[in-house]
């Protein structure tokens, strides 16, 4: 396969519609990856009211109206065009897909939502390293003991995304991402796991574990998964979520959402 890296959103949503099953970290550099969640109209608005009351984990990039199934964002279709989908019952995973056509409402109303892995080129650039993407893995992904504000019917707890960091860098890690306050921005924690309830960096709650090296400090990013997290304790009836780390590649640029 041509290097994922170099691949146009098209390019790589079209794979993903034949039945490509990957993580999507490193993958089309340049463009925003995204989190999806689709819930009924019924629970869109309590849904917003929780992103709004809780930015940091679920910055809003776009919302279709119901049944839409593209946005001004994602000019492909968010039923197929993601490599994984979740689907959720009464706020269980009951199914695991790579194709939601067949289980996509007419009533869903989804969100994208900003994701970390837009500001891991830039990290790159300053020479910050970014080990699931050296490693080849997904990103580890934890719930923590840190609730989000509730909203009508939602609620839940705040997933964070990790990064090791070696301690010199932690400081150029907070400035440049930072910048990126649309897609998750500066982290939320520096340091000893155990402040968040987190027992064990080698057992995520989702994606894979990654080394952390001598001289490395985890370091803890919000992350878009916090919605489906809240999907898991407010058991609505349906929705649909990616497969954590398995995102919307969208047509907006990493540098739309970059601020001085």
């Amino acid at each position: 396969m041509t290097n994922p890296a170099a691949l146009s959103p098209d390019e790589a949503r079209a794979l993903f519609r034949d039945g490509l099953r990957t993580p999507t970290a490193g993958w089309c550099a340049g463009w925003t990856q995204a989190n999806l969640l689709a819930v009924p109209r019924d629970h869109a608005y309590d849904f917003l009211l929780f992103a709004q009351r809780n930015p940091k984990p679920c910055p809003v990039l776009d919302v279709t109206e119901p049944g839409e199934v593209s946005c001004a964002l994602f000019c492909g279709d968010l039923r197929t065009d993601l490599p994984a989908y979740v689907v959720y019952e009464d706020g269980e995973p009951v199914a695991e897909v790579t194709d939601a056509s067949g289980v996509w409402r007419d009533d869903l109303v989804a969100f994208l939502i900003g994701c970390s892995f837009t500001f891991e080129s830039a990290l790159l650039a300053a020479g910050v390293p970014v080990r699931h993407v050296e490693q080849g893995r997904n990103v580890p992904m934890y719930r923590t003991n840190r609730p989000c504000r509730p909203a009508g019917a939602i609620g839940g707890p705040l997933v964070v995304s990790m990064r090791p960091v070696p301690a010199h860098q932690v400081a150029d890690a907070v400035r440049v991402t930072a910048r990126y306050p649309a897609v998750h921005g500066a982290p939320v924690h520096v340091g000893g796991p155990a402040a968040l309830g987190i027992a064990d960096l080698g057992a995520p709650d989702f994606g894979d574990a990654v080394e952390v090296r001598p001289g490395e400090v985890p370091v803890f990013w919000a992350c878009g998964v916090t919605p489906q997290a809240a999907v898991m304790a407010s058991k609505p009836p349906f929705a649909i979520g990616h497969a954590p780390g398995h995102m919307a590649i969208t047509d907006a640029r990493d540098a739309d959402f970059l601020v001085p």
